[in-house]
């Protein structure tokens, strides 16, 4: 975990991955639910869904598409392209009475954290999300600066010689998890450092998460 750190410049080959509560909570991505005004469809939904209709208007304020609505679920498209329960909505770790939403643009939170750190760590900003067709949450990255994103290995051969067609390794998402391993939700750890990361690490920020998002057009099963 990341302990206090001494000002010393971060190695080379590392990762700081922080938790997107934090980060919204600092740029007062907050929403106190006591002041929502909610809308005649958010008042529909929330009787659907057996949701708080407050919460859902907050839901929908972060949400372009809503994907499904039902077994008490929203599934929504954010401004970001993030295909995730919610719009990433949340009440876990706030005060009563409150709700976090996502950072406007994670992408660009983790630049700015990273030019803030001594020695230029690469910084991912993560957040749980959950996976089609499977039980259980895991950690993705909504924000990546000095990290390759993806490892796209489309063109390279197997080990039989056979070249590779769909293989895109979301590097990101791997260390995103791979720092979730280590904390608690309830643990107030907001940030883990990953190590060994060679050549992952870039000296330039890169574009970012932006790069893990699959564009709609290109989504088979979300329409």
């Amino acid at each position: 975990m990341l302990a206090a750190h001494d000002g010393a410049p971060f190695p080379a080959d590392a990762c700081v991955v922080v938790s997107h509560k934090v980060v919204s909570k600092a740029e007062g991505a907050l929403v106190e639910l006591a002041r929502v005004e909610v809308s005649e469809r958010a008042a529909t939904l929330a009787v659907e869904l057996d949701k708080d209709p407050r919460l859902v208007q907050v839901v929908l304020d972060g949400t372009r598409e809503i994907i499904r609505a039902r077994r008490g679920v929203l599934i929504c498209r954010t401004p970001h392209g993030f295909v995730c329960a919610n719009a990433g909505v949340d009440r876990s770790n706030v005060a009563e009475g409150w709700a976090v939403t996502l950072p406007v643009d994670p992408d660009g939170s983790a630049r700015r954290l990273r030019a803030a750190l001594p020695g230029r760590p690469a910084v991912v900003i993560a957040d749980s999300f959950g996976r089609a067709w499977r039980h259980g949450q895991a950690e993705v990255a909504i924000g990546c600066a000095g990290l390759r994103a993806v490892a796209d290995e489309r063109g390279t051969g197997d080990r039989h010689g056979r070249e590779l067609q769909a293989t895109v390794i979301a590097v990101a998402d791997h260390v995103a998890s791979a720092a979730d391993l280590v904390r608690r939700k309830a643990s107030g750890q907001p940030a883990v450092l990953v190590g060994g990361l060679g050549a992952l690490v870039t000296a330039d920020d890169g574009p970012g998460a932006a790069t893990l998002v699959r564009a709609a057009a290109e989504d088979l099963f979300g329409a």
